[in-house]
């Protein structure tokens, strides 16, 4: 019988913007992560580690040393810390997750610091990662928020992602279930 091949894996790298460095986490972003993934607004809709747990230190803990990594050496995804260049505070998690290797297609999610929002730093790094995912030969990169998160949706549209529709009652929250706006990017969509 012949070997099933072994799972792809992304490149271990790090992506630089004009205010941006996206790296991989290590033990001194834990405190920052448990602050921005235990915040309200984040567990509003990102509802970590999930629905109806509180997200805890502990939990920020594994992220940086064992689930973040393991994403990419399974061949999952990718996750980066996204720092600012001058100051090398962390001001979000980016990644893509819910690789599919055979269709060429990956999902970017996203959490942002609430002391990052409003700047432009969820734009400039779903840009940056989206593009990068396209230079490694993804031919489709998903993005996809609750259809009352109006900051993401706007993060997706700002980005150049083009909305495909709603699936209905998609994702668990802590308040119950939502609908899911979709939106993709395309390598086509760069030609534009």
């Amino acid at each position: 019988m012949p070997d099933r091949p072994s799972q792809p894996m992304m490149p271990s790298v790090i992506l630089e913007t004009e205010r941006l460095r996206l790296r991989a986490f290590v033990d001194s972003d834990i405190d920052d992560v448990y602050l921005i993934q235990a915040d309200p607004d984040s567990q509003r809709w990102v509802p970590l580690p999930w629905p109806g747990a509180p997200y805890t230190r502990a939990d920020a803990e594994r992220w940086c040393r064992e689930n973040g990594p393991a994403l990419r050496t399974s061949g999952g995804g990718q996750h980066w810390a996204a720092t600012e260049r001058d100051t090398g505070r962390l001001v979000g998690a980016f990644g893509l997750l819910r690789t599919d290797w055979q269709a060429m297609a990956t999902e970017l999610g996203y959490t942002l610091a609430p002391w990052a929002r409003g700047l432009g730093y969820a734009t400039e790094a779903a840009v940056a990662v989206s593009l990068w995912a396209i230079d490694q030969g993804f031919q489709r990169v998903e993005l996809k928020a609750a259809t009352a998160n109006t900051a993401s949706r706007r993060v997706a549209e700002r980005s150049g992602f083009t909305f495909e529709g709603i699936e209905r009652s998609a994702i668990p929250l802590h308040s119950g279930r939502a609908d899911l706006a979709c939106y993709s990017l395309i390598p086509a969509d760069l030609e534009r």
